[in-house]
């Protein structure tokens, strides 16, 4: 099947500008030049909640891995993090001296990275959201700055027409990719970690091997590519243009799959969900859409690695083909038991795992929301005592 459209969200009152799914698919957050965050429910007849406090648009959202956070970066040069509920509290920390275009989350929910039109990056905690360090080679706008799976790099588009891997270790560029004819909008890594692909002002869309540091692949398309976003699974790559399509790019056998229709005018950012079951896009027309993908089943046994094991001989074929005897097997469907059950626990620890993280997200948050408000109760205090103070002088005199 082709991918469908399954359902759109009408709220916001200017251009969307980012789309992002929580990790159970349960929440898509959205946000717009209107300067408001909406969360939508993927639930039927389950109402939307929009998020007031940046001062002007806002250009980047995204769930945290938890999906008990969502951050947010504004043209009032500030980040927000966000507990997605009812209330709608947020904390906001005065990230850039420019414009906020962009926020990503590290795999582990720890670190948000963070970049800007005054052509830094910079790398926060998001526990109290405090300042680690910055990143500051390009010399135009930063567009776009991710890090990869493994938290070890970090990679950055810019106005400067460059893409820049940096480690974020040694917080030193390692590699400059200079093939873009112009400004570069969006960068992200492909979930192994082994490349990136980047699409810009020149209609192009790039992908580069980053352990050999070279060009894998190059899509000439006709309109500005103004973002991008890697299936988890298949080796597909949706983009969102400005002729209004969006795009999905086969890249094993690196051809144009298909070209989806929707949008009226140009469509300004795209996002899979996290398993790739759904992707997101929204527009200048001021819609959220959400995309079935429809990928064939059977299509993805190309795509998954096969298992091999080795014979003495150095030669290579499947298990069932080199392993031989009744016996043989009786071991290897034991062997496969104990592997599901430790299977099984190991999947149990590690979602009550991320249950406490997500859960120490958000007391942690509500902390530093209760610590703004007193900060702000103190400032209110002194201002009372000094306009008291100053009614009893002038009383006085």
């Amino acid at each position: 099947e082709d991918p469908s459209l399954e359902r759109h969200f009408k709220g916001h009152r200017d251009a969307v500008t980012s789309v992002d799914f929580s990790r159970a698919k349960k929440q898509l957050v959205s946000g717009s030049m209107d300067s408001c965050l909406m969360i939508w429910s993927m639930k039927p007849q389950m109402r939307a909640y929009r998020f007031l406090g940046h001062k002007d648009a806002v250009l980047c959202v995204q769930f945290s891995p938890s999906g008990h956070l969502v951050a947010s970066g504004s043209r009032d040069k500030t980040v927000r993090l966000w507990i997605p509920s009812v209330k709608g509290e947020s904390t906001v920390f005065k990230a850039h001296t420019g414009t906020v275009r962009s926020v990503h989350f590290s795999s582990d929910g720890q670190s948000l990275v963070t970049a800007s039109d005054d052509k830094t990056i910079k790398v926060w905690t998001v526990h109290r959201q405090k300042f680690l360090f910055s990143l500051s080679q390009h010399i135009n706008w930063v567009r776009c700055a991710k890090f990869s799976p493994d938290g070890r790099l970090i990679v950055s588009c810019s106005d400067d027409k460059t893409v820049k891997l940096w480690d974020k270790t040694s917080r030193e560029c390692i590699h400059s990719f200079c093939e873009h004819g112009g400004f570069v909008n969006h960068v992200d890594f492909h979930p192994s970690g082994n490349c990136i692909a980047a699409g810009g002002t020149d209609s192009t869309v790039k992908l580069w091997d980053v352990r050999m540091n070279r060009l894998l692949q190059h899509y000439q398309g006709n309109s500005v590519v103004n973002s991008l976003s890697f299936h988890l699974f298949f080796f597909y790559l949706v983009t969102a243009s400005s002729d209004s399509t969006l795009k999905i790019l086969d890249l094993l056998e690196g051809r144009l799959l298909y070209t989806l229709h929707g949008h009226q005018g140009p469509a300004t950012c795209v996002a899979f969900s996290r398993d790739g079951d759904f992707f997101a896009s929204g527009g200048s027309d001021e819609q959220v859409m959400v995309w079935k993908t429809n990928f064939d089943a059977d299509y993805g046994e190309v795509v998954k690695p096969q298992k091999y094991s080795s014979s003495v001989d150095g030669t290579h074929g499947t298990g069932s083909e080199m392993d031989g005897g009744i016996q043989h097997k009786k071991t290897k469907t034991q062997d496969s038991v104990r592997t599901h059950e430790q299977q099984e626990e190991e999947t149990s620890l590690a979602n009550t795992l991320e249950h406490i993280m997500g859960q120490l997200d958000v007391l942690t948050q509500t902390v530093s929301i209760l610590e703004q408000r007193l900060t702000l109760t103190e400032d209110k205090l002194k201002e009372c005592l000094e306009t008291q103070q100053k009614i009893i002088q002038n009383k006085t005199n």
